[in-house]
């Protein structure tokens, strides 16, 4: 049986302390099939697999996370539905560490001032570095300078080729990031649980 958006929100807004949100969270966003896979859990699998394969990780380190996980996204509150993305969350640090190898390459070559970047590529770039110190990163968020390794265009061509109908999730845009560590996606996630419970408390104390 599937969660509703209302009981996920009054689950948040009722949990009492930090163990209850740490529940809710391994309970409803991190454990289980993928409400986009329901009743289809060896497409999962295979999507897992595919997924897994092409970094070099293993299938149970691929998470689907997000509002395809859930059947809605507590945040904009609202269904899942066409216009959604799959959110794919790859939790490997070999993984994590081997696109850090390649990012340390552009940072050396910023510093000695051979790369020429626009200021908002520069904003861009330091967005990007501020998810990596929390653990957490995305290819496809890298500056168009960025193209060491043609990492970003190949993250970006795998993702497209899996997307829109042509892999095992269905007709939907994919799109993924890579988590250090489970802990390091679990933090992440409990804080933003924890920030739309203080909005969800303000708005009850304002509505």
């Amino acid at each position: 049986m599937t969660m509703e958006l209302n009981d996920f929100l009054n689950d948040l807004n009722t949990a009492d302390d930090e163990v209850e949100i740490i529940d809710l969270c391994r309970r409803t966003v991190l454990h289980g099939t993928p409400v986009v896979f329901h009743g289809k859990e060896d497409d999962f699998y295979s999507f897992r697999k595919r997924t897994a394969e092409r970094f070099g990780v293993s299938f149970y380190e691929v998470y689907i996370v997000g509002s395809a996980k859930l059947g809605f996204s507590p945040y904009k509150r609202k269904p899942f539905d066409l216009d959604s993305d799959i959110d794919v969350a790859i939790v490997s640090n070999n993984l994590f560490e081997e696109i850090l190898d390649e990012i340390y390459k552009y940072q050396m070559e910023l510093r000695a001032s051979r790369k020429a970047v626009t200021r908002e590529e520069m904003k861009m770039y330091h967005e990007f570095l501020e998810y990596v110190a929390i653990g957490w990163m995305r290819p496809d968020k890298l500056p168009l300078s960025f193209r060491v390794g043609e990492l970003k265009s190949d993250w970006f061509r795998f993702f497209l080729s899996i997307s829109n109908g042509k892999s095992e999730v269905g007709n939907y845009k994919v799109t993924a990031g890579v988590f250090k560590s489970y802990r390091h996606l679990e933090l992440y996630t409990l804080s933003c649980l924890r920030t739309l419970k203080k909005s969800l408390s303000l708005e009850l104390r304002h509505g």
